[in-house]
């Protein structure tokens, strides 16, 4: 029987990895960790979450749940791992990163089918080969692609929210509860730390003076012409001092939003909510939700500790940016994702343009499926555009070259309703129900062709 090998162990990786070997695939799964850091990542576990500790939304009604339910439907081994490690965070899908990673690798490594081979790939493979390298692909095979496209990487700038420890939370101050009373009926499942109108002014006019990091450029240049209109800035994923930049009240519409949330000390809405997040099973560490950022160390300490309720806060991990780089998959991928002119080569995760953990999930997913179909002469299979996996991959696979950049679920890339709906829940509805079943009949006609 052919070898599968898979150039990296994140998300992508190793959901590829899980799909061929439970299909009887010999698979080599190449980790470069810990031998060779990436600078954001600090375990040599498989599918470590580097950012948030939050795959998003759990409601089907919302783009990212649609797309974990289709994950779940598939036989995702990550989303199951990502189940069974949930903690609580009202309508999302959060994790304990550190039980959740230690889970998957704990699957691969015992999986009969499965070899995990520490070292760096430095050069693409020849054979029947997933590259799922992530974002923070190394220099040396950084260097192999921009050979095999002819074009230097598009790349742009990533964030780490701060992170603290729980009982260093001034909880006189701050208080329990989730957007809209979900989550724990009790208490919910956030700690919120709320401004009134003076704090919050006073907070955003330091942040936007605070000194930031100098960010590195540590990997290809982007050429001139080689995408129109690419930021170094993600703007699914922008740093709270770039937000503040935008206008005094863009935090207070932004991350900082304090809708769905009363204040059970006042009864009323606050002028704006800072939310934190459990991130581990335990409760003993909460992160900053949308925090994302550049300053310095120091700053973090200062600013952040203007925050109600996070006075004498501990931080046990600053925020920090890290460069994500993918490449332009309309030219080089196929719906299949494999590489054009490579049939052997498929691309998975966040290097496709691809961006969400459920998002490179769910291509991690398919390059492992199209992958053993490959090797065994099957027909290879892409997703239907009704569901939300088929419209993201047709999205970074047929979107034109200005508009290119990376996309997460979201109900705009989907074909449109046959019939016009009303209300932007229903509509939502509709999408999921047009695409669940549209999933179910492409998944009894996959079984029903072998």
């Amino acid at each position: 029987m052919k070898k599968l090998s898979v150039v990296g162990g994140g998300l992508a990786g190793s959901e590829a990895a899980w799909q061929a070997a439970e299909a009887g695939i010999e698979v080599e799964i190449y980790e470069m960790r810990p031998n060779l850091q990436t600078g954001a990542h600090t375990t040599s576990h498989l599918a470590e979450l580097v950012c948030s500790n939050s795959l998003g939304s759990n409601l089907v009604d919302r783009a990212s749940g649609l797309l974990k339910e289709e994950l779940r439907q598939l036989g995702s081994l990550l989303i199951a791992c990502a189940d069974e490690t949930s903690v609580p965070a009202g309508g999302a899908l959060a994790v304990d990163r550190g039980r959740f990673a230690a889970m998957i690798t704990e699957h691969s490594r015992s999986h009969q089918n499965v070899e995990i081979i520490r070292q760096e790939v430095k050069d693409i493979p020849d054979g029947y080969a997933i590259l799922a390298t992530g974002p923070l692909t190394s220099q040396s095979m950084s260097n192999s692609l921009r050979t095999l496209t002819g074009k230097d990487h598009l790349f742009f700038y990533d964030a780490i929210s701060p992170m603290v420890q729980a009982d260093s939370i001034n909880m006189d101050v701050a208080f329990r509860a989730s957007r809209y009373d979900r989550g724990d009926e009790q208490e919910g499942d956030y700690i919120n730390c709320p401004f009134d109108e003076h704090q919050y002014n006073k907070f955003v006019a330091e942040l936007r003076a605070a000194e930031r990091t100098q960010l590195k450029e540590i990997d290809l240049p982007i050429q001139e012409g080689v995408i129109a209109g690419i930021h170094k800035y993600f703007e699914g994923c922008l740093p709270v001092e770039i937000i503040a930049q935008r206008g005094n009240e863009a935090l207070a519409y932004g991350p900082m939003r304090p809708v769905g949330l009363r204040n059970p000390r006042t009864g009323k809405r606050d002028f704006a909510i800072v939310q934190l997040r459990q991130d581990n099973l335990v409760g003993s560490i909460y992160n900053l939700v949308g925090f994302q950022t550049n300053l310095k160390f120091s700053e973090q300490k200062r600013v952040f500790s203007m925050i109600p309720g996070l006075e004498n806060a501990e931080f046990i991990r600053y925020g920090q940016m890290h460069r994500n780089t993918f490449v332009f998959s309309p030219e080089y991928l196929r719906e299949t994702l494999q590489f054009v002119g490579r049939d052997k080569l498929l691309l998975a995760g966040q290097i496709t343009g691809v961006e969400g953990y459920a998002g490179n999930i769910g291509t991690g997913l398919l390059a492992g499926i199209n992958a053993t179909r490959l090797i065994k002469g099957q027909k290879l299979i892409s997703f239907p555009r009704e569901t939300m996996l088929g419209a993201l991959i047709h999205y970074i696979t047929h979107t034109r070259e200005a508009d290119f950049q990376p996309m997460k679920a979201n109900f705009g890339i989907m074909p449109a309703l046959e019939q016009p709906i009303k209300g932007k829940r229903n509509r939502a509805k509709a999408y999921a129900d047009r695409s669940l079943e549209t999933l179910g009949c492409f998944l009894g006609k996959i079984s029903h062709s072998h």
